[in-house]
Order: structure tokens, then C-alpha cells, then sequence
């Protein structure tokens, strides 16, 4: 009789422990696959909007609801910007907001470039090649930097909150020009320069800076939802890897549902890689003269390749909207190389 009681508690203490050990293995698990979906978010959402696109564009059943997802997307993708830009803002301190030398050269850079890409291709003949061209630079350029370079500005060691200052003043920047800019390059028919202006700036300029007049209202006059937002700043980030996710599928049915070369999209992708590394180049640089280097880098190179894409896709070529489509493959690039340098010293 106590064999076999000693032979059942046994076998409940291996039970349990088997229970423990599985729970464990769970848990790590667990934990492996966050890090891993933390660490890869960026290319597992493009792969995601890949994948989507092909579900819908080869699942004939799905076809009747077509019409609709294009609906929704059309809604959902400037809604997921503005609410990322909306939950950055709220995390922020506005008597951090304090412009910088730095962020008045690297505005400037904004400036001339832009400038002077639209004024060559208003004033000097350009090929079909060439305009593409110096229309996916412009796109690169003009571009404002990602809500998400904070939280890399930060993880690398940089200054996070001059960073988000030079964010608020580039989506200012972006507010004005592209209204200003995009009817001249790419005219409408039937549409003149100011209604096409007052259109773009309409949907534009309250997406990029109401996100700011609200997060100052919601501090001031409801306190408790501010703070309810600023603690679920970093939900900020995945609403960008979804609307990246959209846009990558657009993107994706723009260029399979064109007649664009193969020779046009290795034009816009080596646009896209040549404007990355001259703004990381050049933000570094001038960043490093005020001590700002980390900074200045992500600032001018870091861009809000969702807001990109969507605007190439909205108001310009549809077909340009590879090129910040790239820019997204280029730039993570660079921050991933960053991250390992980074790790790789703290660790020395």
C-alpha cells in the first residue's frame, strides 16, 4: 500500500514538474516571439501587405469585397497617420520644444533641394527617365521625418526630445510644400494650380499638424485622457507598421498593374538609396558640429516612408510610390547596422 502511494506522489511531483517545465518553455517561447516580432515588425508588415495582396488579387471569392477594402483603406491610411503623429505628440514635453541651430540648417537642406528638383524640372527639358528621377528624389526630400526616429534617436543614445522638436518642424514644412510643390510638377487636368493647392493643403496640413493642436488641447482641457494617450505612445509604432503593411500592398498593386520598366523601378530604387545616404550623411554631419550627431542623422534621414507612399500614390504618379517604397528597405538598413553598432559597444 505505501509502494504504491509512494508511486502515485511520485507521479504527481513528475506531473507537476512536467506542467512547470512545459509552462516555462512556454513562456520563453512567448517572450522569443516578441522580441523577435519587436525586433523584425518593419519587414514582417511589408510582408504582411505582400501576402494580403496576393490573398485578394488571387482569391476569386474574395473580389465582391474589393470595392469595400479599397474604401476602407482609402479612411484607414491617413487615419493610422494622423493617430500615430497624435500619440508621439502626446508623449512629448512642449516646453522641451526648443528649436536648434541645427534644425534651421537641416530645414534649409529641406528647402533647397526641394526647390531646386521642382525648378529644374519646370524650367529644363527632362526625359520621361529624368523627371521620374528628380520626382523620387523630391519625394525623399520633402518627406518629413518618422514619428518612430525618436524611439531609435533614444535607443542609440541621442537627444529624443530636440528630435521630436525637428519633427514637428518638418511636418510644418511638409504641410506648406507639398500643397505648394506637387500641382507644379504634376498638374491635373481641369483643375487649376490654387484649387489643386487648396485640395492637397486640405487634406495635408490637418493631418500632419492638427495631431499637435489636439495633443496641446487634451493636455490643457482633459487632462486624464492626455495621460491615458502619452501612456500608449508606444502603440504609436505598430499603427505605423500597419499602415505600412497597406501601403506596401498598394504599392505592390501599382507596380504589378503598370507599364513602368524594369530599368524605371531600378531608377526609383537607386533614388531612393541615393537620397538615404545623403540625408543620413548630411544629418550626421552638421548634427556632429552641435554635438547632435546621433540626432541630426535620424532627423534628416529617418523619413515617414507610410506618408511618403501615400501622397506619391494620392497626388503624384502612383508609380513614384516605389520609391519610399525602397526608401523603407534602405533606411532599415541603416538603423539595424546602427542598433548592432550600438549593442556591440555597450557590450565592450
Amino acid at each position: 500500500m505505501q509502494t504504491k502511494q509512494t508511486f502515485f506522489a511520485e507521479m504527481i511531483v513528475s506531473a507537476r514538474s512536467l506542467h512547470y517545465l512545459c509552462s516555462i518553455i512556454i513562456v520563453m517561447f512567448v517572450r522569443m516571439l516578441i522580441r523577435f516580432l519587436k525586433n523584425w515588425t518593419l519587414p514582417i508588415a511589408m510582408l504582411t501587405g505582400f501576402l494580403v495582396y496576393f490573398v485578394f488579387k488571387e482569391v476569386a471569392w474574395l473580389n465582391p469585397l474589393k470595392p469595400t477594402v479599397d474604401l476602407v483603406i482609402d479612411y484607414l491610411t491617413p487615419s493610422l497617420i494622423f493617430a500615430q503623429i497624435l500619440l508621439t505628440f502626446c508623449k512629448i514635453e512642449f516646453a522641451d520644444l526648443k528649436p536648434c541651430r541645427w534644425h534651421a540648417w537641416l530645414l534649409s537642406i529641406q528647402c533647397f533641394v526641394s526647390l531646386t528638383l521642382v525648378a529644374i524640372l519646370l524650367f529644363l527639358p527632362c526625359s520621361y527617365m529624368v523627371k521620374t528621377a528628380l520626382e523620387a528624389l523630391l519625394i525623399c526630400f520633402i518627406c518629413p521625418t518618422a514619428t518612430a526616429a525618436a524611439i531609435i534617436t533614444a535607443k542609440l543614445g541621442g537627444n529624443a526630445a530636440s528630435l521630436t522638436t525637428y519633427t514637428l518642424l518638418s511636418n510644418l514644412l511638409a504641410a506648406l510644400f507639398v500643397p505648394l510643390l506637387f500641382p507644379l510638377i504634376e498638374p491635373h487636368v481641369g483643375i487649376t494650380f490654387v484649387e489643386a493647392f487648396f485640395k492637397i493643403l486640405s487634406k495635408v496640413f490637418p493631418l500632419l499638424l492638427f495631431p499637435f493642436c489636439l495633443a496641446w488641447i487634451l493636455k490643457r482641457a482633459l487632462p486624464k485622457i492626455h495621460q491615458l494617450l502619452r501612456q500608449s505612445s508606444g502603440v504609436a509604432f505598430y499603427l505605423w507598421a500597419l499602415a505600412l503593411a497597406i501601403v506596401t500592398g498598394q504599392t505592390l498593386r501599382t507596380l504589378l498593374n503598370s507599364q513602368a520598366s524594369v530599368a524605371i523601378l531600378v531608377v526609383l530604387a537607386s533614388m531612393s538609396l541615393m537620397a538615404c545616404a545623403i540625408q543620413f550623411l548630411l544629418g550626421k554631419s552638421i548634427g556632429g558640429h552641435y554635438h547632435e550627431r546621433i540626432s541630426g542623422g535620424q532627423a534628416l534621414g529617418q523619413k515617414n516612408t507610410v506618408l511618403a507612399i501615400w501622397m506619391a500614390y494620392t497626388y503624384l504618379n502612383p508609380i513614384l510610390s516605389f520609391s519610399p517604397g525602397a526608401y523603407v528597405f534602405w533606411q532599415n538598413i541603416v538603423n539595424s547596422y546602427q542598433l548592432w553598432k550600438k549593442r556591440k559597444n555597450s557590450k565592450s
